[in-house]
């Protein structure tokens, strides 16, 4: 424990705590403000005077970012640790504890919750909270700060009541308010046993006070916030929570408010489907998961789904409301099928939403999904993001081909470039359809990512004459449309439309490079 002697007006002694407390993650992107640090910081009570929250991007260089935290001078650092950024993380700690070792390192969040011991990050770090750690870390700042530093390195932390929580939200800064998505959360966990999700180990969804809650949104729209994400495992699991909520913001409507719900997809009652029809467009975003239509997968992953109603349902919302639709599929799933997944493309296709998200199936320490390793014979990369790589039904090859779609899909498809070709293009095959551009595509490139979006229009004219020549001339104009809309520079008649003319057009455009390199 560090101290400061100071001696006030009176003459009177006065010892104060000179330790700092950093609180940090690196997150995804700038635009991505951390909830968990918000958490954490809110309920550090005596000790939040000398806590200060610094959040980082993963593509920030680990030496900078470990001489920025040094510059807080900090006795105790806690890291939050996921997924996304556990490699990144891993090198910030070992590096800080080389450099610093008087430092204190603390882990939480769920990627160090879980098979924990043999983590690398583990091993460099002081110690490690798992679960919940609201309350805990300030405990465990206390005991060291008070030289009462416990001998245990791993500690799981006691369940938390949300009522002895205090809320994060008034710590999100005016620049976060203005720049970045606005993370909350109406209530914690999932009554749902889906196996993939850490969320399965949770045994039901507990609710904030609505009073509560609505009076810290009240507040974050009195100070600007416009741009709303919940977090929410299941928003429309309690219909009447949910529409006290959507009244809420629809009372408050602009024409910049943003709201982003995770829903399921068989439980929309009449009353909720009135209240979503009033929301004008722009305002809602509802992601939506299906991951498979599967009956049988869905058993073994231990999913409740309504298939019927779940297609029926997507089709009104889109139909009936001016919701942005993002629905989700994960392929690799034990006992799927390359064309059993197909079959739940076709039909979630046939759904027509803006937005088909294709995840790969990951391995979450902690998730259920590893009682079916041997079974299914399911093979996951090691390294993060702990991808499956093959299952008794799925070789690599067809995994890496699958992984190329989701890609391409997402350039072309999920980004919205491309909605009057692909309308035009795709027929009740839409599957097969793509997956034959997806091939054509990778021959053609061997990328991608860094495609470069001009070539992207005429690289997808190309693979429609070659794959579809009946097609092209009708589907031109279209792609001429998708285009314009895009607002790139340059008219599309410049573009090279035309497979034929690839290869001439590169191969003299190269040489007049390497002319050019030789007489500079």
């Amino acid at each position: 424990m560090r101290t400061d002697v100071n001696v006030d007006n009176t003459g009177v002694i006065n010892t104060l705590h000179t330790d700092k407390i950093l609180l940090t993650t690196l997150n995804s992107k700038y635009i991505h403000a951390s909830l968990g640090l918000r958490y954490l910081y809110a309920n550090l009570k005596d000790l939040q005077s000398c806590c200060e929250v610094k959040e980082f991007v993963i593509q920030t260089r680990p030496l900078d970012i470990v001489e920025q935290i040094l510059a807080s001078n900090p006795t105790i650092v806690g890291f939050g640790v996921y997924i996304w950024n556990i490699v990144e993380t891993t090198n910030v700690v070992s590096l800080l504890k080389v450099i610093a070792p008087e430092v204190t390192v603390v882990l939480g969040g769920p990627e160090v919750s879980y098979e924990s011991e043999n983590q690398t990050i583990v091993q460099a770090s002081d110690y490690v909270l798992t679960g919940e750690a609201d309350i805990s870390f300030y405990e465990l700042c206390r005991d060291i700060i008070n030289n009462n530093a416990p001998d245990t390195k791993i500690m799981k932390s006691k369940p938390v009541d949300l009522k002895d929580l205090e809320m994060p939200y008034q710590y999100y800064s005016d620049e976060d308010l203005k720049n970045r998505l606005l993370y909350v959360e109406a209530s914690r966990g999932c009554p749902f046993k889906c196996e993939f999700c850490l969320s399965s180990l949770d045994t039901k969804s507990n609710p904030y006070e609505l009073t509560v809650f609505l009076q810290e949104m009240e507040v974050l729209y009195q100070r600007g916030a416009r741009n709303f994400k919940f977090i929410d495992r299941t928003f429309n699991l309690d219909i009447n929570t949910s529409i006290q909520i959507m009244q809420f913001f629809l009372d408050r409507m602009t024409d910049d408010l943003y709201l982003h719900f995770e829903v399921v997809p068989d439980h929309l009652p009449r009353k909720l489907k009135e209240m979503l029809a009033q929301f004008p467009v722009n305002t809602l975003q509802f992601e939506i998961g299906i991951q498979t239509f599967n009956q049988e997968v869905q058993a073994n992953i231990s999913r409740k789904q309504n298939n019927p109603k779940s297609k029926d349902n997507l089709i009104w919302l889109k139909e009936n409301t001016a919701a942005h639709l993002h629905a989700d599929l994960i392929f690799g799933l034990p006992g799927e099928t390359f064309d059993s997944f197909k079959d739940s493309f076709d039909q979630l296709y046939a759904c027509h939403p803006h937005e088909i998200q294709m995840g790969i199936l990951k391995r979450l320490k902690g998730s259920p999904i590893i009682r079916h390793t041997e079974n299914f014979d399911l093979r996951f990369n090691p390294l993060p993001p702990f991808n499956i790589l093959s299952t008794d039904r799925i070789d690599f090859a067809t995994m890496q081909l699958v992984n190329r779609f989701a890609r391409y899909w997402d350039m072309i498809g999920n980004s919205g470039r491309f909605k009057h070709t692909l309308t035009h293009l795709l027929t009740d095959k839409p599957f097969d359809d793509f997956m034959a551009i997806t091939d054509w595509l990778f021959n053609a490139t061997g990328q991608t990512h860094k495609i470069n979006l001009k070539r992207l229009y005429e690289l997808m004219s190309q693979a429609i004459e070659a794959l579809f020549p009946e097609k092209h001339q009708d589907v031109l104009p279209k792609i001429e449309l998708d285009y314009t809309a895009s607002q790139l520079k340059g008219a599309f008649s410049t573009l090279n439309l035309y497979a034929h003319e690839k290869k001439q057009t590169t191969s003299s455009g190269k040489l007049l490079q390497r002319q050019k390199q030789h007489m500079q």
